[in-house]
């Protein structure tokens, strides 16, 4: 149970001042709180013995008001110490969590779902804040007052009448070993079903334009309901032996007052104690309550974060496969870019994505890569980025091994727009200007016009000063990608990849954005992936992708030359595009 003490031992060493601090204005409450019984007790038996004179009640009236008002004072000290400290080792951890998240490779993020995560940044760290705060707190509160009150009955007392009454004690230890063996198994499952419930949430809200769409309201509640009655069904296993403690204790103690009543009037009428004193030792008995009732408490804060220190460590002991190089390579001119993938495989896939494929591109070309859904454009574009490592192969810039590159900066020089348009919950300028906060209003629309989304912006209901919704919801597909384009074009840099990027653009914006693009960038390198082959007509060169092979290779000429794959697709594409316009034409004949 106190392991997870050991566990935390690193921050109770950072904050030991404040701690010795907390922990002394506890004990001193506790010996304080001992001196009350007794100050009643003498009260009592001068009363009885009819000697209590009027002085010496408001003498006793007075040191009771007097502890009253150092115990206030000392409890707000050791609260304020204590709870401080809770809250400080909840930052330092969620910090360090962040940080780790931060390094983690795409491989991380594919393995762990989002609401694990969160589940590990607020949960479980929730009840690391109980230990560090609630948990010292029950300990320290029902040692001290355990012991000094036990030493007041003994010896300020009678010491047999102490030995006879806490003869049930030993049963408190078993019960609070056995129940908290049961918690800690339990509470382990309920966090997990916490995290499903807390990632199938996120989805849900993600996708309810979906749902909406194909009516899926009552079966996804139904689901929904499924997660939500697996964290009850657990969480209630915990509640349950949670529930059986008190009882327990309830039992053990009614235990110790019938020995009490037994003993204690035995031992007045034979006159070993006086009433007073068995009065105050009725009171010391009721102090001893609290310590009882607080190791039920004490086991269940101690065993939950014992279980949510685990799940941290587990998670913050995970390393990436991809890690910078400890001597990383800075400051190259990336006008270059020679590929040879001879194989590579996803981690955890049977079959290759990506097989026999290489390419040279030097400043001022332009590759363009087509093919099929899951050919393996995207793939090349992980590795461009260096999302994953390439193991047999290589990928160069400027001859140098991508994997010797520092990646802050490779991150910086090749500007990737990928498929997913991730927008932030912020206004439209701090989203374009999210990697350069320092731009100023001229080129931020300097570059919201190369993206052709300048107009739209002038169209909202507060110009770039509008807040665009979580992940951008409040704007369209085009909208979102073309902001998308400014933002990675505002960092500029010097290898630019386009991943599908212009999917939700009609036809003509996006010849006037690849327009825009060619006279903006003369002298960098560009990728660009797309359904579209009128995209990539001017490229230098294409590549057809079929399956993680090269298939088709050469400009468009060439390719519509060799009447395959590519010559197909262009034609059907041309013939719908022809199509499309006749059916425009038609419609504002009709209208």
């Amino acid at each position: 149970m106190f392991a997870i003490f050991k566990k935390l031992a690193w921050f109770f060493k950072l904050r030991w001042k404040t701690y010795l601090l907390a922990i002394s204005g506890l004990i001193a409450c506790a010996i304080l709180s001992a001196m009350i019984p007794l100050i009643i007790g003498n009260a009592v038996d001068e009363m009885a013995r009819g000697v209590l004179s009027q002085d010496a009640l408001y003498r006793y009236i007075f040191l009771l008001l007097a502890i009253g008002l150092l115990m206030y004072g000392l409890r707000y000290m050791w609260r304020n110490n204590l709870f401080g400290n809770s809250t400080r080792l909840e930052a330092i951890l969620r910090n360090r969590l962040f940080d780790h998240f931060t390094k983690m490779d795409q491989e991380f993020y594919s393995e762990y779902r989002t609401g694990d995560l969160m589940a590990h940044a607020t949960n479980d760290l929730a009840s690391l804040r109980f230990v560090a705060g609630g948990g010292i707190l029950t300990l320290t509160d029902s040692l001290s007052i355990t012991v000094v009150t036990l030493f007041s009955m003994v010896f300020l007392i009678d010491w047999k009448l102490t030995l006879y009454t806490i003869l049930p004690f030993p049963l408190l230890i078993l019960v609070a070993r056995y129940m908290g063996q049961l918690i800690n198994r339990y509470y382990r499952q309920a966090l997990e079903a916490f995290s499903q419930m807390n990632d199938r949430v996120q989805e849900s809200i993600a996708g309810m334009k979906v749902i909406k769409a194909f009516g899926e309201e009552e079966a996804d509640y139904q689901d929904f309901h499924g997660e939500t009655q697996n964290v009850v069904a657990k969480n209630r296993q915990v509640y349950k032996i949670d529930s059986a403690y008190t009882p327990s204790i309830d039992m053990i103690t009614g235990l110790t007052y019938v020995l009490t009543i037994f003993f204690g009037t035995y031992f007045v009428q034979s006159g070993r104690i006086s009433i007073g004193q068995l009065v105050a030792y009725f009171s010391y008995l009721g102090n001893m309550t609290w310590p009882l009732l607080a190791v039920g408490r004490l086991v269940n804060t101690m065993e939950r974060g014992n279980a949510s220190y685990d799940r941290i460590t587990d998670l913050l002991a995970t390393t990436a496969r991809v890690e910078n190089d400890p001597h990383p390579l800075n400051g190259l001119s990336y006008q270059s870019l020679q590929v040879k993938i001879d194989e590579f495989t996803y981690p955890g896939a049977e079959r290759p994505s990506l097989t026999d494929l290489s390419f040279d591109l030097t400043e001022g070309q332009s590759l363009g890569l087509v093919g099929r859904t899951g050919s393996g454009k995207s793939t090349i574009f992980n590795l461009l980025v260096r999302n994953y490592d390439l193991e047999h192969g290589a990928i160069l810039y400027d001859g140098q091994d991508v994997k010797r590159i520092d990646q802050h900066e490779l991150n910086r020089k090749v500007g990737y727009i990928s498929q997913n348009n991730l927008l932030f919950s912020t206004t439209v300028r701090d989203n374009i200007r999210f990697g350069r906060p320092e731009m100023d209003q001229a080129e931020v629309e300097k570059y919201a016009k190369i993206a052709e989304v300048h107009e739209d912006i002038l169209s909202f209901p507060e110009g770039y000063d509008t807040l665009v919704g979580e992940r951008g919801v409040s704007l369209s597909g085009g909208q979102k990608q073309r902001i998308s384009i400014a933002r990675t074009l505002a960092i500029e840099p010097t290898i630019l990849i386009m991943d599908d990027a212009l999917s939700a653009v009609d036809a003509k914006t996006e010849q006037k954005i690849l327009s825009n693009l060619r006279s903006y960038r003369q002298s960098g390198i560009t990728i660009i992936a797309t359904h579209r082959l009128s995209s990539i007509m001017r490229a230098d060169e294409i590549l057809v992708l079929d399956d993680g092979r090269v298939s088709e290779r050469g400009s468009h000429e060439e390719l519509l030359a060799n009447r395959a794959w590519y010559e197909n697709m262009f034609n059907q594409q041309q013939l719908e595009a022809k199509l499309a316009e006749g059916g425009d034409e038609d419609e504002s004949e009709i209208g």
